[in-house]
């Protein structure tokens, strides 16, 4: 008897590995929106704002890593837009009366779809800009941006579809 659950047990395991080996992780591309594009050149910083895609990027793979939701999915993202807490480099070297204790809401856009397996297409957008302001004097330069990218990020991988249109 003890043989039987054993064996039971251990053929559960290789299933179960076999499972996972089987999921095939969700392809994942971030582009930038032509809008953000042209103000990342003229005030944000074109390498900050790539930088950002790049966030967005990594927190949408490790979030969808630790669940099934989106397996073998293709998420193509556009940045649509995204606003700092505080001036980015770009923006302090091009205007001197600012400074890195100047601070504001800040906040993104994301839009795109979720194109599954079978060729079913699912519409994402994404967009939160903080409301209360008393909050952003302690963020980084873009932590509301980056608090978006992990919020979208967990409503991905609890297998929803965001849409706040």
């Amino acid at each position: 008897m003890r043989i039987v659950t054993i064996a039971a047990a251990g053929l559960l395991a290789t299933a179960a590995i076999a499972t996972q080996a089987a999921a095939t992780p969700a392809d994942i591309s971030v582009v930038v929106g032509a809008k953000l594009q042209a103000k990342a050149q003229e005030t944000l910083g074109v390498r900050e704002v790539d930088d950002l895609a790049q966030q967005l990027r990594k927190n949408v793979a490790e979030r969808l890593a630790k669940s099934n939701a989106y397996d073998g999915a293709r998420i193509e993202l556009v940045l649509v837009d995204a606003k700092p807490n505080h001036p980015t480099f770009k923006q302090l070297s091009d205007n001197t009366g600012l400074s890195l204790r100047s601070f504001g809401v800040g906040g993104a856009t994301i839009e795109g779809r979720a194109v599954s397996p079978d060729g079913q297409v699912t519409p994402l957008r994404y967009s939160y800009t903080e409301p209360d302001i008393r909050f952003a004097r302690g963020n980084s330069t873009w932590g509301d941006a980056e608090q978006t990218f992990q919020m979208f990020a967990d409503q991905l991988g609890h297998g929803k579809a965001p849409n706040d249109r």
